[in-house]
């Protein structure tokens, strides 16, 4: 029996002629139209967008913060499954025979590049250092924060943070876009990875509605990367140079000030414009290779001068803890405490003071040493058992805080970053395998970032461990903490050259990452097309700018992220949902292609 031929007829009207000849004219204008009121209501009413942002951010996150932790473990056991089941993994993304355009070390290279080079620089000492002193199990107070026996589970969060799960979701976007693009000659662009589900619907306004979600996320995820990125890059200035202007000497620790970050922001995106101009086959592979090989020379002087050895105790011990618990950092999830939980939940001698309690008992960010600190009036004369009793009522708060702030934040942050990842993989897989786009672009990736999580991270927590650091690297600031970190370990002319190296490669992965985004944003407004106006990506490059500009602007003196963080969150939402159907497609092509396989081979076997 012949299997029905797959709907592959997508149509996405562009115009003829004009300013937007070769675009999607309702995708482009109502994605400028979205960015333009985003940042015309952060420049005109900065407060209430900082606060609007928040609450909204705030709200979102007691409803979905299960659904985006167990979406996003559902999403590495199906590749999983894609990969081991020999009929799909063997599928090659293009025509039979056809070869890698790229080879291998260019194409990891561009991967590591757009995927998580910024992320690492700045998170490779901050995200094992911060776990340290914050992860569930130093919340419910098993082990003390900053402890030696507080390791062990600081890089169970880190390795799920930037492990199989994280790159699993890039992959599901990028596999999604490539499988259709490269096997039934559709265009690269979102709409393609839900075709198998709505047919010709993706044709009209449900197309367009799903590509304006991707160009939305894509735009939030890139800006959240380049503003942590550019805050670390104002920092290795001020580590050179000592320009105090760029940074605010003020509060508890240096921190970069708005006029650095807004000045450090026109200059990585007047090179990131210039660089995506040139195209991915250009600027992109060479910045992307010169990452690479900068990276090496880092991690090198780790290895060399840092705490190797105990780094790689601990990358061993670490992934096979890791693995121990890999089911239950999949999907177990919390969420938020009622006042009238908690209160049920206290002892009798405590309950009339529950409004009292309750605020400290459930602050992820606390301990309980600071619960009772905190406490005044007839709550803080409640004796220790009581007390101690009430600081475990409040335990499911705690966790649900600390996942919504951490764990959740990076769900969002993959996700809002999958449509131009994960776009921009498929653009530089094809010729690959199902199996080897899958196993190359989660697994092996992984192994980096576990390894520069160990070096990096692990040489920071065993210069703190051993007392020659005296807490400066815990009290540095996130985007700093890299570069304290290589001064407690260099000094001299190699300290001064380290520190110009690593702004030379932050910049240059900011670069990587902008103009990437840029040529992806470009590709789904045009229908999938590769081949982009230059004028529509200098455009889209200002609008960018723009975006992150006015978020910084809008956000609080102290926290000059927060609004791009919360922006970004809901704004992955949506597409959360996208990637959610993404799945269910592709494994029904994936299916439905290998009934017809059978088909024409039993047609052909009984010609002959």
């Amino acid at each position: 029996m012949s299997i029905k031929e797959p709907f592959t007829d997508l149509e996405i009207e562009t115009a003829d002629a004009g300013f937007y000849e070769n675009y999607s004219v309702p995708i482009a204008l109502v994605s400028k139209g979205i960015m333009v009121a985003l940042v015309l209501w952060a420049l005109v009413f900065p407060a209430n967008a900082n606060s609007t942002l928040g609450s909204w951010n705030f709200q979102l996150l007691e409803v979905f913060n299960s659904f985006y932790v167990s979406i996003v473990g559902l999403f590495f056991y199906f590749l999983a499954i894609v990969a081991i089941i020999p009929s799909t993994g063997k599928r090659v993304m293009g025509t039979p025979g056809e070869k890698p355009e790229f080879s291998n070390f260019s194409w990891f290279s561009m991967m590591f590049g757009a995927g998580l080079g910024v992320g690492l620089m700045v998170f490779a000492t901050a995200e094992p250092l911060g776990l340290w002193e914050s992860n569930p199990i130093v919340v419910s107070g098993a082990v003390e924060a900053n402890a030696p026996e507080a390791v062990e589970s600081a890089y169970r969060y880190t390795y799920l943070h930037y492990g199989f799960h994280a790159w699993a979701i890039y992959v599901v976007t990028g596999l999604s876009l490539a499988y259709y693009a490269y096997t039934r000659n559709m265009p690269l662009t979102i709409r393609s990875a839900l075709t198998p589900l709505f047919g010709k619907l993706m044709n009209g306004f449900l197309g367009h509605v799903v590509d304006v979600l991707g160009v939305v996320a894509t735009i939030l995820g890139v800006s959240v990367t380049i503003g942590y990125g550019i805050s670390q890059f104002i920092d290795g200035v001020y580590a050179i140079t000592g320009v105090e202007w760029v940074m605010d000497l003020g509060g508890d620790v240096p921190a970069p000030s708005k006029v650095g970050l807004i000045s450090g922001l026109v200059v990585i995106m007047g090179l990131s414009i210039i660089s995506a101009v040139s195209g991915v086959g250009r600027g992109v592979k060479y910045l992307s290779n010169l990452n690479l090989v900068l990276s090496i020379i880092l991690l090198g002087t780790f290895v060399v001068f840092g705490s190797f050895v105990f780094a790689m105790t601990t990358y061993g011990t670490a992934m096979v803890d890791y693995i121990l618990h890999y089911i239950s950092l999949s999907f177990v999830s919390y969420g938020p405490l009622s006042a009238e939980a908690f209160a049920a939940a206290l002892p009798a001698e405590a309950q009339a003071h529950a409004g009292d309690l309750m605020g400290g008992a459930t602050n992820a960010w606390g301990s309980f040493a600071g619960f009772k600190e905190g406490l005044r009036g007839a709550a803080a004369e409640l004796d220790e058992a009581t007390l101690t009793a009430a600081y475990a009522a409040g335990e499911q708060g705690r966790q649900f805080g600390w996942q919504a702030g951490w764990t959740t934040f990076y769900w969002a942050w993959w996700i809002a970053f999958s449509p131009f990842v994960g776009l921009f993989l498929a653009r530089i897989s094809k010729g690959r395998t199902v199996r080897e786009f899958i196993l190359g672009c989660v697994f092996a990736p992984a192994l980096v970032c576990f390894a520069w999580m160990t070096v990096l991270g692990g040489t920071a927590i065993d210069l703190e461990l051993a007392g020659t650091a005296e807490g400066a690297i815990i009290g540095a600031s996130n985007t700093n903490k890299l570069f304290v970190t290589l001064s407690y370990m260099l000094d001299g002319g190699l300290l001064s050259m380290l520190n110009v190296m690593c702004v030379i490669l932050i910049m240059t992965f900011l670069v990587t990452s902008a103009d990437s985004g840029i040529l992806v944003m470009n590709t789904i407004m045009s229908g999938g097309s590769q081949e982009t106006g230059i004028k529509h990506r200098i455009i889209w490059g200002l609008i960018l700018t723009a975006v992150i500009g006015a978020l910084i602007l809008a956000a609080g003196e102290n926290n000059p992220l927060d609004a791009l963080r919360n922006a970004m969150i809901i704004g992955a939402l949506p597409f959360t949902m996208v990637m959610g159907l993404m799945c269910i497609a592709l494994g029904k092509a994936l299916f439905r292609d290998g009934l017809r396989d059978k088909s024409d081979d039993a047609a052909t076997q009984a010609a002959e």
